[in-house]
Formats: structure tokens, sequence, C-alpha cells
């Protein structure tokens, strides 16, 4: 039976449960509509205890995006196991499942929110965009790239967060084609850079050399070649 008695949380567990408030809020609405009164409500505090922990809600948002940040990079891991197409499309439905959760953040994030500018929230942008970078280097077995292998994989990225934001405004194209979509492109800008450079051209041959006939990259070379017949 319970007595009725709140306990008393610590000092960082607090802090943890207000980041966890923050970012539930901050999923469904863009962060610049949430006020300080809303999180202290939700997390069942006063005004002047949430700044007690936090000096105001950009101190906050910054800590709630820092954990997002740790979220997302976490989820660009994937097993280097099987064709690197399957690997690509695993980490593509992993990305748009955060997209799908942390929506008007994440638009509020890429778009302008109340912390972009901030040198810290910018570190912390910049720490995922390095995270799948790396991720992506690692599956290509590249510990060092090439400009060009370079330029292909952060154009790549940066498609991918473009993709992600027009999605969230009206979802008027199934998430599941732009998932399959955002793959064919990893593919389409490493064959074009390939026609353009012989060490590009030789990772290519290694992208597709284990690739099933069913697996996305066999797709892609399938749909392409139907538009020509």
């Amino acid at each position: 039976m319970s007595t009725g008695v709140r306990r008393r949380m610590g000092v960082e567990e607090r802090r943890q449960q207000l980041i966890g408030v923050a970012l539930d809020l901050f999923s469904r609405r863009s962060p610049d509509e949430v006020s300080i009164d809303e999180i202290a409500t939700a997390a069942g505090i006063s005004r002047p205890l949430v700044y007690h922990y936090f000096p105001g809600k950009l101190s906050l948002y910054e800590a709630a995006l820092k954990r997002a940040s740790e979220d997302l990079a976490g989820r660009f891991a994937e097993p280097h196991e099987g064709p690197l197409g399957a690997r690509l499309l695993r980490v593509m439905r992993r990305f748009f499942d955060f997209v799908e959760e942390h929506g008007p953040g994440f638009s509020a994030l890429m778009r302008g929110g109340p912390a972009v500018g901030s040198s810290a929230t910018n570190a912390l942008i910049d720490s995922v965009r390095q995270a799948a970078y790396e991720q992506i280097l690692s599956h290509l077995g590249v510990a060092d790239a090439p400009p060009r292998l370079e330029l292909v994989v952060r154009s790549w990225i940066s498609l991918a967060e473009s993709t992600a934001l027009i999605w969230l405004d009206g979802r008027r194209i199934p998430r599941g084609e732009l998932e399959i979509q955002l793959v064919h492109d990893f593919a389409a800008l490493a064959a074009v850079s390939a026609a353009y450079d012989e060490d590009m051209a030789t990772l290519l041959k290694t992208m597709v050399e284990d690739e099933p006939a069913d697996g996305p990259f066999a797709e892609l070379v399938g749909r392409l070649i139907a538009l020509g017949s």
C-alpha cells in the first residue's frame, strides 16, 4: 500500500528526470513552444526548482540535446556483418525511427531552434555528423578517406538530414521508400565519383562484390536498367 510520501530525488537523479521530461516535450512540440512552467508541471516540481538545476531553458535544451545526440549517434553503429547495402538500410531505418520519435525537436534543431548558434549546440550537431561519418568509413574499411570519398560520405549524411526534414513536413512520401532511396543515393554518389577517380572505382567494386541479387544495390541497378528498356 502506498504511504503517499514522495521520495526525495538526489541532484543528478533530478537533473536526469528534467532532461527526460524536456526531451519528451521537445519531441512533441518545437522547443520554442515549450515553457519552463510546462516542464516543471510535467516533472511535478515548482518553476524555481527547475532553475535550481538549470539556469534557463537554453541550458536545459542543450542538456536534452546532448542526450538525444548520443542516442542518434548510436543509431549509426552497425555490426560489420553481411552486405554493405543491407547494413546501410538498417542504419537508415534506425535513423528514421529517431526522426519519427523526436520530430519537432529534430526539425527545430536543424532549421533553427532556441539553442542553434550556440557553440555547445553546434558542437553536438557536429559530433553526430562526425560519428556517422566515421561509422560509414569503418564499413568501407577506410581509415583515412581521400578527398573524393570524404565528399561522397559527408554529402550523403547531409542528404539524409535534408530528406528527413522534408519528410517531416507532411510525410507525403512513404518512410520506407525514403529509407531505401537513401541507400540507393549512397551507391549513386559513389558511382558518379568512381567515374572520375580510379581509387573510387576500386572502392565501388568492393562495395558491390558481395551484394546479393535481392540486395538494395542490386535493386538500384535493376531499376536503372528498367528505365532504359
